[in-house]
């Protein structure tokens, strides 16, 4: 009554050989190690961004460093000048002594500006530890798809040649006709060309049949497709 199970057994066939030239396809296309690797030189590339904050940060840190020390010793000749009593002058001692005060100012003024980007400088270099081990560890599994991408390759297609050469046998035991409309149906299909019937329900599309769509189907001599999806059905 219609196709016989071996249809079934070469749409199985025929799936499993589908889905091995498309995974041969992916693996040769080489996406997925192109993907690994992008995803290694950008978490890379974020690393070499926290090392040049680092560097930016580690210069604008001994440039204050070299300016509180200028202030410093500004400071100190001042502070000389006025304890050497050669000024006699009271203003100008009064304008020295102005000048100290101001330069102490700036000395705590570049001293916490120091003191911030030295805080800034340790949270930025923890995140580039972070940044660092992300980097080692997305460089490593870009390396080890492309050793299981290479091993992945040579299973397929071992696969795929030892599926092909099944094939010929499998479909040389199913009716010409039906083999002919088998392949027809199959790239209109989704690769799916025939479907058992389980339960009144049409595999290939999962819709139920109706009772008089099961009464055609029970009493049918011929070739037997469903109303639905129009797929050979196998019962």
């Amino acid at each position: 009554m219609g196709a016989t199970t071996h249809l079934l057994d070469l749409q199985a066939l025929d799936l499993a050989i589908d889905r091995l030239r498309s995974r041969q396809a992916a693996i040769e296309s080489g996406a997925e190690l192109t993907a690994a690797r992008a995803e290694a030189d950008a978490a890379e590339a974020w690393f070499g961004e926290h090392q040049l904050q680092i560097d930016t940060l580690d210069r604008d840190a001994t440039k204050v460093e070299h300016e509180v020390d200028s202030l410093s010793q500004k400071t100190a000749a001042e502070e000389q000048r006025m304890s050497s009593g050669a000024i006699a002058n009271a203003r100008e001692l009064e304008a020295i002594g102005h000048e100290i005060v101001n330069l102490k100012r700036r000395i705590s003024d570049r001293e916490d500006e120091l003191l911030a980007i030295m805080e800034r400088r340790e949270a930025v270099e923890a995140g580039a530890k972070d940044a660092e081990a992300a980097a080692v560890e997305r460089r490593a599994a870009a390396e080890q798809v492309a050793a299981a991408s290479a091993d992945e390759l040579g299973t397929v297609e071992a696969d795929l040649a030892a599926k092909e050469a099944q094939r010929p046998a499998l479909a040389a035991t199913i009716d010409p006709d039906t083999l002919e409309l088998y392949e027809e149906l199959r790239p209109q299909k989704k690769g799916v060309g025939a479907a058992a019937l389980l339960d009144n329900v049409c595999q290939g599309c999962h819709e139920q049949l109706s009772a008089v769509e099961l009464d055609h189907v029970r009493h049918s001599d011929g070739l037997v497709r469903c109303d639905h999806c129009r797929r050979i059905l196998v019962l």
